[in-house]
């Protein structure tokens, strides 16, 4: 058997070293990147999905208020071309996004059909690929700074050739391969805390043993992917309607488990905040304090380890969530498990 690389596997390494997405970040930033671009406004109807698409600048605007970020000194990533998202999506899945109407089946907003497809670009996936830009980026930054928050991101449903849940593009598997070529990792742990099932990353990482995923999700509720579930080293599966201290108590034994399964020289962290209680899709019952705790706990993990973490904000069906997740960061600042930049 050949081991010499594929000419696929010689195209997607060259289309990642010929990316513009790294780029050198000044010590005076903070860890912390975000684009008004993020937030998602599209004539009213972004509102017909429970997903709140004003959530990433309401963050941002919380941290900025409460001190503990200054605005010149978030990050500001690039788009994702074309060539930046073939590295893992096919051409053909790419070409479908071109159809309004296949982007409203994966975005669960219908209306989004009847739409001139530039505008739909415009409007709902240029959002999109400026935080696929900016989860790629998380990872360059995590290297050199311990840690990263990517404030939007997240997109853990979609996988190389099929989106869905929200979810149009596959930032995780974008990242983790960028991480491979550009950064020179080869382990990374993916420690998915959002209330639903990681499908997208887990079908894209079926059969590579560099990347460990742990998932704690709830079983009951979307996208019930049991295919994809095969593909998870460690499963922990969370029950409609757990309580904070079961959910925390659960937490604690996975981290346990996973720091004695794998060595990572990455983790990225999938902070979804649908596991807050009143939540109508992650149906499970974690107050808001629950939620900062957990942040913590997975911080603390990486940090002790001194392993490189990025954060991504991924899923949270309630307007309190922006709140819930400034105030975490918050935390992790006031902790120092995250240092804010300036010199």
């Amino acid at each position: 058997m050949s081991t010499q690389p594929s000419s696929a596997d010689a195209l997607r390494r060259n289309r990642i070293l010929s990316s513009n997405l790294y780029f050198d970040v000044p010590l005076s930033k903070a860890p912390i990147i975000y684009s008004t671009a993020y937030d998602i406004s599209f004539l009213g109807i972004e509102k017909l999905h429970p997903f709140d698409s004003s959530k990433w600048g309401r963050i941002c605007g919380f941290l900025i208020e409460n001190g503990t970020l200054e605005k010149t000194r978030i990050v500001e990533p690039l788009e994702a071309t074309k060539d930046d998202l073939l590295v893992v999506h096919s051409e053909s899945y790419l070409n479908s996004l071109k159809s309004s109407l296949n982007v409203s089946v994966i975005t669960e907003v219908p209306p989004v059909a009847v739409f001139p497809n530039c505008l739909v670009q415009k409007k709902v996936l240029y959002p999109f690929r400026k935080q696929v830009g900016g989860t790629i980026l998380a990872a360059k930054l995590a290297k050199e700074r311990g840690c990263a928050i990517n404030v939007g991101g997240g997109f853990h449903h979609c996988c190389a050739d099929r989106g869905g849940g929200f979810c149009a593009y596959a930032d995780i598997s974008l990242c983790i391969l960028y991480a491979f070529v550009r950064l020179n990792i080869s382990r990374v742990m993916i420690i998915d805390l959002d209330a639903h099932q990681g499908n997208g990353h887990e079908k894209d990482f079926s059969n590579d043993r560099r990347v460990y995923i742990l998932d704690m999700y709830n079983p009951n509720i979307y996208p019930l992917d049991y295919e994809a579930r095969r593909y998870i080293d460690q499963r922990v599966e969370v029950p409609s309607g757990t309580v904070t201290e079961k959910y925390l108590m659960m937490l604690d034994e996975a981290l346990k488990v996973a720091e004695n399964a794998f060595d990572p020289e990455l983790v990225i962290y999938n902070a979804g905040t649908d596991i807050l209680d009143g939540d109508p899709l992650g149906r499970l019952k974690v107050i808001p304090q629950g939620v900062t705790i957990r942040d913590e706990k997975v911080f603390k993990f990486a940090h002790d380890k001194n392993i490189p973490l990025v954060m991504l904000t991924s899923g949270g069906y309630m307007k309190t969530s922006a709140r819930v997740i400034a105030d975490s960061i918050i935390n992790l600042s006031n902790k120092s498990l995250i240092t804010m930049g300036g010199t």
